[in-house]
């Protein structure tokens, strides 16, 4: 496998983004977090992409931040982006993460910068950073009470202990499970669900989701309207509409 950091592959409209760095656990240090907030750039500018997938390579996700790194004064972040080059400012596009073996720490906190989260069952999931005098501040104190109840992100946050994938999926946190070995081709599947609908409505949809959690009713409507409005009126909106009554697929132009 190539020596680069971060590895992306395209799989039609999705591109696949690896944590290449299987020898540390895919800790983050700064080239890993400014090959992914790369990776991220490309898949925002780049209109034949519509899904990013994001994994490790070796035996799992993500182990967080590279402590050795961080001691010689190296800090893995990327301009407003932040930690990874992702968990500040993620990719205007959809994004899933597709997690083997562990994602604790920061690992955790790069899944929570993505919309989706795919897990083998008996994946660790955790924020253990309590346990040696550091806080979660990579995200996860906001991400996981909006994810999880109250209580069991308290609860995870306070003990730094971890959960199994499939606990986390009874939770609500992971969306899809998949056997050992498995998660990234669940997550391509899904990716590939996601990238077949319309590329406007993905991103106003997107961002609605994102963006309401501080709007007012009054302002929800008003927010909504300012960003949907145009995709109502755009060309793939009538082609969306022409399809269906034509019992074909759409052909999307992202105008």
């Amino acid at each position: 496998m190539p020596d680069e950091p971060v590895l992306t592959e395209r799989r039609d409209r999705v591109l696949l983004i690896t944590l290449n760095r299987p020898e540390a656990r895919n800790a983050v240090n700064l080239a890993l977090a400014e090959g992914v907030a790369a990776a991220l750039d490309e898949l925002d500018a780049d209109g034949d992409l519509a899904v990013g997938v994001i994994t490790g390579a070796g035996a799992g996700f993500c182990a967080g931040m590279d402590l050795k790194a961080f001691v010689t004064g190296e800090r893995p972040w990327v301009g407003d982006r932040g930690f990874a080059g992702i968990v500040q400012r993620a990719s205007r596009k959809p994004l899933i993460a597709a997690i083997e073996g562990f994602a604790v720490a920061g690992g955790l906190e790069v899944a929570l910068a993505c919309d989706l989260i795919v897990a083998a069952r008996e994946a660790k999931l955790g924020i253990p950073e309590v346990k040696r005098s550091l806080v979660a501040a990579g995200g996860a104190l906001m991400r996981l009470p909006r994810r999880v109840p109250y209580g069991v992100a308290m609860e995870l946050a306070l003990t730094g202990d971890t959960i199994t994938a499939e606990r986390g999926y009874e939770l609500g946190l992971v969306n899809r499970l998949a056997e050992r070995g498995e998660a990234v081709d669940a997550a391509l599947e899904l990716a590939g669900a996601i990238a077949a609908n319309g590329p406007l409505a993905l991103d106003a949809t997107k961002a609605i989701l994102q963006q309401q959690f501080d709007w007012s009713e009054e302002e929800f409507w008003q927010r909504q309207g300012e960003l949907s409005g145009p995709v109502f009126t755009s060309q793939d909106a009538r082609e969306g509409a022409i399809a269906f009554s034509e019992k074909r697929e759409p052909v999307w132009q992202g105008r």
